[in-house]
């Protein structure tokens, strides 16, 4: 009997995420790590003390998108096979314009220039931008065919972040993916799934919100990163990829939901100060060309991924 030689075992891949520390990131570590990857993730400089307990024993790395010789520092550290970037300011609503323009784009551009000239070239970066892209273009069903016309400045400096990632075809392997509203455990209460959730495990009465006739597609944070895994592993280069469930839900579809796993109806309450005029009313994508590249078929159910949210929710409010 021959002994096997583990020394022989080829190592591990490397992956770098951008972002670690936050929502999406902590999935993908997660998901990554499961898949066999060794993981780097990039967190600002005062999160790196706090960031210790990544998923999937991921190394954080201090490095912000507009600190290009930190930057390099996290590339070389990581050499990645593979790179996620989310790093990102999120949210539609930010007041700071300005720096939702410098981090999205700028930040974006320093990220790529710096991995076009690291010594070991990534096999897949995949880069995540936004289904709000596409404004409000029709009120069909949205592929990767219909022209962007971004409503608000979130969407404008995505749009701008993928534009400027072309740059860097033909040096890196880039896929860019549109995702469409998403949700899970640990998404923040600024954005509307985790804040009605939040208000019925606690049992309140009554909920103030914005715009109400609005319909969106809404995928588990789960599904998104299993998407994006999958999309690194066929690396399709150049390429616009929409990520989302092909389901609409209206506002009061959700809510009745809730209602349902909560076991009664909270009163809504529509507050001015939350209504915004260039709301996005109906985003309901095509997700029929992820299908083709990954094969991407099983949806987590929007009401499975309600109750896990409310579950732990409960539990965390409402300990025993």
């Amino acid at each position: 009997m021959t002994r096997s030689d583990s020394s022989s075992a080829p190592p591990a891949p490397r992956a770098l995420i951008t972002g670690v520390n936050g929502f999406t990131g902590r999935y993908m570590a997660a998901r990554l790590a499961a898949d066999g990857y060794r993981v780097w993730g990039t967190v600002r400089a005062g999160e790196a003390d706090s960031a210790h307990d990544l998923p999937g024993n991921a190394t954080p790395l201090a490095a912000d998108l507009l600190d290009r010789e930190a930057l390099a520092h996290a590339v070389e550290t990581a050499q990645p096979d593979v790179v996620v970037h989310l790093a990102a300011v999120a949210n539609v609503a930010d007041g700071d314009v300005a720096r939702t323009y410098v981090v999205n784009v700028v930040g974006t551009r320093n990220l790529l220039d710096t991995l076009a000239h690291q010594r070991h070239a990534p096999r897949a970066v995949l880069v995540a931008s936004s289904a709000n892209v596409y404004g409000n273009v029709t009120p069909g069903i949205i592929d990767e065919t219909v022209a962007p016309q971004p409503a608000n400045d979130y969407a404008v400096s995505k749009l701008a972040m993928e534009y400027v990632a072309k740059r860097w075809n033909a040096q890196l392997p880039l896929v860019i993916a549109r995702p469409f509203n998403y949700t899970g455990v640990g998404q923040s209460t600024d954005f509307l799934l985790p804040k009605i959730v939040e208000h019925y495990a606690r049992g309140d009465r009554s909920i103030s919100l914005g715009n109400t006739d609005v319909s969106r597609d809404f995928s588990d944070v789960r599904d998104v990163v299993d998407a994006y895994a999958r999309l690194i592993e066929v690396a399709p280069r150049s390429k616009i990829v929409n990520v989302c469930s092909g389901t609409g839900w209206t506002l009061g579809e959700l809510l009745a939901t809730l209602a349902r796993i909560a076991g009664y109806a909270i009163e809504v309450k529509v507050d001015p100060r939350f209504v915004r005029a260039n709301e996005v009313r109906h985003l309901i994508g095509s997700n029929a060309k992820l299908r083709t590249l990954v094969d991407d078929s099983e949806r987590t159910p929007i009401e499975e991924t309600l109750r896990w949210m409310y579950e732990e929710a409960r539990k965390r409010l409402r300990p025993v």
